[in-house]
C-alpha cells in the first residue's frame, strides 16, 4: 500500500510540475485553449489539417493564440494585419527559425533553412548574392528557363496522346533549373538517378504533411525508438546527402578559382579563403546542408504549384481557353515568352497568382522561433517559443479576398482588366525569412506555364468533373493530388 501511495503522490507531483511549467508566465502570454500535461493540445488539433483548428480557435481567442503541441509552446499568428506586423514591422524580432526536429536531423542542424544568428545571416547573404550573380531573376536565368521549356515541350510531345501523370515530368524540368545554379549542369530527363532523387524529395514533403510526420516533429526522441515510415524516410534523406556530397567532391577536384561555374564553386572558394578562421560558417557541413536546402526547396515547391495550376486549368477549361487566346494575341505560338511579356498578359498573370493563392502551398508557413522574449500586441512571447505566422489565414482571408474559397482570377484584376497585386498575396512568406528563391520561382511559373499553353491544350480522361482539386494531404504543405493529364498539341 505504501508503494502504491508513493507512486500516486509522485504522479501528482509530476503533473503539478508540468502544469506549472506550461502555465508559467501565462498572465502576459497570449490566450489559448487549456493544455493537458505532456500532450498539450494535441488531442484537440485536426491532425489532417491543423490550420483549420487554429482558425477556429482564433474566433474565440483572437489573432494571437498560445497552444501546446506536446510540451512545445507554440504561438499562432492569425490574419493579414497580425502576420504583417510580426514579419514586416517587427521583422528582426521574428527572424528566428524553429529547429524543426525532422529538418534538424536531416541537415544535422547546419545549412540555411533552420539556422539562426550569425550562421543564418552569413549564409543567406552569400546565397542571395551568389544566386543573383549566376542569373537568378535576371536575363541569363530567363534564357535557361526558355531552353528548359523547349526540352519539356519535346518530352510532352513524345508522350501524347496517351494520358500520363505529369508529376515527375514537371519536377524534372524545374529541378534542372536549380541544378544549373547549384551544380552547374542539367540532367537528361532519362537520367534514372535524377528521377529517384525527385521521388525521394516528393516523399519527404508528403511525409511531413501526414499525421505521422507531425508526430515525429512533436515527439522526435520517442519516435526514433519506435518503428515506422520515418526510418525509411531518413535513409532516403541520406541518399540525397550522398548525391550532394559526391557533387561537392567532383567540384573540389575540378575547381578553377578564376572561373567559378556555380554555387558550389563559389562556396568552396569562400571555404578556402576562410579555412583558418575558427568562427567561419563556410565549411563542408554548411555547404552540404545548404545544397540540400536549395535542391529540395527549389524543386518541389515550384513543380507542385505548376502541377496544381495545370489541374485547375483542366477543371476550368474556359479559363484555360481565355489564357491561350491572350497568349496567342500577344506572343503567338512560336516565339518564346519573356518576363517582359507579363505586362501584356494581365489575365494569364492573374491566373498564375490566383493558383498560388488558392493552392496555399505552405498553410502553416515554415515555423519561426523566438530567440529571445518578444513583446507583441501587448503580450510576451517567451524565448524558445515556436511561432507560426499562419499563411493560410492571409491567403484565404475573407477580409482580403472577395471569395477566398473560390478559384477566381478576378482577385488579381481591376475593373478594367488590368493586373492588380493584393498586398495579402504572400505565398513565399514575408520579411527577413521570405523565400530566397522567390524571384526564381515567379520566373519559372510564368515562363514554363505560358510555354506549355502555347503548345498544348490540357484535359483529363474523365473530364473536368473528375478532377479533385482538394489537397491529398494538408499540414506543413497542401499536397496536390496525382491526376492523369492529356496534352493535346495545338
Amino acid at each position: 500500500m505504501d508503494t502504491y501511495a508513493t507512486l500516486v503522490l509522485a504522479g501528482l507531483v509530476l503533473v503539478l510540475f508540468l502544469v506549472v511549467r506550461m502555465t508559467k508566465g501565462e498572465r502576459r502570454q497570449a490566450p489559448g485553449p487549456f493544455a493537458l500535461p505532456v500532450i498539450g493540445n494535441m488531442h484537440q488539433v485536426n491532425k489532417h489539417a491543423p490550420f483549420k483548428t487554429f482558425m477556429e480557435w482564433s474566433k474565440q481567442y483572437g489573432p494571437v493564440i498560445t497552444v501546446y503541441l506536446g510540451l512545445q509552446r507554440v504561438v499562432v499568428l492569425v490574419g493579414y494585419e497580425t502576420v504583417k506586423e510580426a514579419l514586416v514591422d517587427q521583422a528582426e524580432d521574428f527572424s528566428g527559425r524553429a529547429p524543426a526536429p525532422f529538418a534538424y536531423k536531416a541537415t544535422k542542424g547546419f545549412g540555411l533553412l533552420i539556422s539562426n544568428g550569425e550562421r543564418w545571416r552569413q549564409l543567406r547573404r552569400f546565397t542571395l548574392t551568389t544566386l543573383r550573380d549566376f542569373g537568378m531573376g535576371r536575363k541569363k536565368m530567363e534564357s535557361w528557363i526558355q531552353e528548359e521549356s523547349k526540352h519539356l515541350v519535346d518530352l510532352l510531345r513524345e508522350n501524347q496522346p496517351a494520358p500520363f501523370d505529369p508529376t515527375f515530368f514537371l519536377s524534372r524540368a524545374v529541378s534542372n533549373v536549380i541544378c544549373a545554379l547549384v551544380f552547374g549542369q542539367r540532367f537528361s530527363y532519362k537520367d534514372a538517378q535524377l528521377l529517384k532523387l525527385l521521388q525521394i524529395i516528393s516523399g519527404i514533403l508528403k511525409f511531413n504533411s501526414t499525421p505521422r510526420g507531425q508526430l515525429y516533429n512533436i515527439f522526435p526522441r520517442l519516435m526514433d525508438y519506435l518503428p515506422g515510415q520515418h526510418h525509411a524516410i531518413f535513409r532516403e534523406v541520406n541518399e540525397l546527402r550522398k548525391f550532394s556530397t559526391e557533387k561537392i567532391r567532383e567540384h573540389q577536384e575540378t575547381l578553377n578559382p578564376d572561373d567559378p561555374r556555380d554555387y558550389i564553386d563559389c562556396f568552396l572558394m569562400r571555404l578556402n579563403e576562410e579555412k583558418n578562421l575558427v568562427s567561419t560558417e563556410f565549411h563542408h557541413e554548411n555547404l552540404t546542408a545548404t545544397v540540400l536546402n536549395l535542391f529540395l526547396a527549389g524543386t518541389e515547391t515550384t513543380s507542385s504549384t505548376m502541377r496544381y495550376t495545370m489541374m485547375l486549368l483542366i477543371k476550368y477549361p474556359d479559363i484555360q481557353e481565355k489564357m491561350q487566346k491572350e497568349i496567342d494575341n500577344v506572343i503567338g505560338q512560336t516565339r518564346s515568352p519573356t518576363m517582359e511579356d507579363r505586362k501584356s498578359l494581365p489575365f494569364t498573370n492573374a491566373v498564375i497568382h490566383e493558383a498560388q493563392r488558392f493552392l496555399d502551398l505552405v498553410p502553416l508557413n515554415v515555423p519561426h522561433y523566438a530567440t529571445k522574449d518578444i513583446s507583441f500586441k501587448g503580450y510576451i512571447i517567451p524565448k524558445d517559443t515556436v511561432v507560426i505566422p499562419l499563411l493560410h489565414s492571409v491567403l484565404k482571408s475573407v477580409d482580403q479576398w472577395d471569395n477566398p474559397w473560390t478559384f477566381n482570377p478576378n482577385h488579381f484584376l481591376d475593373h478594367n482588366g488590368n493586373f492588380k497585386l493584393n498586398p495579402a498575396f504572400i505565398p513565399f512568406s514575408s520579411g527577413k525569412r521570405a523565400c530566397v528563391g522567390e524571384s526564381l520561382a515567379r520566373m519559372e511559373l510564368f515562363l514554363f506555364l505560358v510555354t506549355l499553353l502555347q503548345h498544348f491544350t490540357f484535359s483529363s480522361p474523365g473530364g473536368p468533373e473528375s478532377v479533385d482539386i482538394s489537397p491529398e494531404f494538408s499540414s506543413l504543405g497542401n499536397i496536390p493530388r496525382r491526376y492523369q493529364l492529356i496534352a493535346a498539341p495545338r
